[in-house]
């Protein structure tokens, strides 16, 4: 895999993001909301982790 797949897949991950936090938004997401969370943790740490690992990547 090489650097330009990854960048590509980060994105496509950075857009989903913002999917997950309009469905944060619903009140009725009961005990989702704890997954929703988690997801949205692991996503944040692993776009940080490859911008630590390619920072002149953008």
């Amino acid at each position: 895999m090489d650097t330009e797949m990854i960048k590509e897949r980060i994105r496509l991950i950075e857009s989903k993001r913002d999917s997950l936090l309009r469905l944060l938004e619903q009140p009725d997401l009961g005990t989702l909301r704890i997954d929703v969370n988690q997801a949205l943790e692991e996503m944040d740490d692993l776009i940080d982790e490859f911008r630590r690992t390619f920072p002149q990547v953008d």
